[in-house]
């Protein structure tokens, strides 16, 4: 009777010191797995945002859709120019003297590719899509449009986007409960909400929703 109960206070010593084990690592561990899953997202995204950004430039808004944004980057061109300040003499009809009058020249310098300018060092584009995680087989929301801003009594047309993903799928195998407080994040060094999300479709923005940290380094 003395081993058998001694054998069952070992057994319940072992299970509340694995309790406590796992109450201290299991937030550890976890926010070690964000992070890291984390930064390979935001890293991805900001190839989408240098990608919308030159689709823009060139086409005036930015894309709605993942196959129109990879098809620019293989086939897009940029023209090169060169602005320059200049003047030149004018005979003014009013003051009946040449004036001197100032004016910007624009040279066309040449054209370079969109892939050679911005993603000369690899083809990892083409996956740009897809979330960059192992073991997750899921792709970014996109979204673009143009919406109507007001400055005092004008009403002006601005392109705008948005590229986002739950955490729900960046973090499915880890703790539901951890996951749910992640998911309520409201904070000035976290991810706040429960998706990433790049850009905006009711305001004019390129900014992700994450902290600086995130743009510190590369992993």
């Amino acid at each position: 009777m003395k081993i058998a109960l001694q054998a069952f206070l070992w057994i319940l010593s072992i299970f509340f010191s694995y309790q406590i084990y796992n109450s201290v690592m299991g937030p550890i561990n976890f926010n070690k797995v964000r992070d890291i899953r984390y930064s390979k997202v935001i890293n991805r995204l900001k190839e989408i945002r240098k990608a919308q950004i030159a689709y823009k430039d060139v086409n005036g808004m930015y894309s709605n859709n993942f196959d129109s944004l990879i098809k620019f980057i293989d086939q897009g061109i940029f023209t090169l120019i060169e602005k320059r300040d200049s003047s030149f003499l004018e005979y003014d009809r009013t003051y009946r003297i040449d004036m001197l009058k100032e004016v910007i020249v624009v040279d066309t310098l040449g054209t370079v590719s969109v892939k050679d300018s911005l993603f000369s060092d690899s083809d990892d584009y083409v996956n740009m899509s897809k979330i960059p995680i192992e073991g997750i087989d899921a792709e970014f929301l996109i979204n673009a449009d143009i919406i109507i801003k007001n400055s005092g009594s004008v009403n002006y047309n601005v392109p705008v986007f948005e590229v986002k993903i739950a955490k729900d799928i960046i973090l499915h195998d880890q703790n539901k409960d951890l996951l749910k407080q992640e998911n309520e994040t409201i904070s000035v060094d976290g991810v706040n909400g429960s998706e990433i999300i790049l850009g905006s479709m009711t305001n004019v923005s390129i900014n992700g929703n994450w902290p600086t940290i995130f743009d510190a380094s590369k992993n």
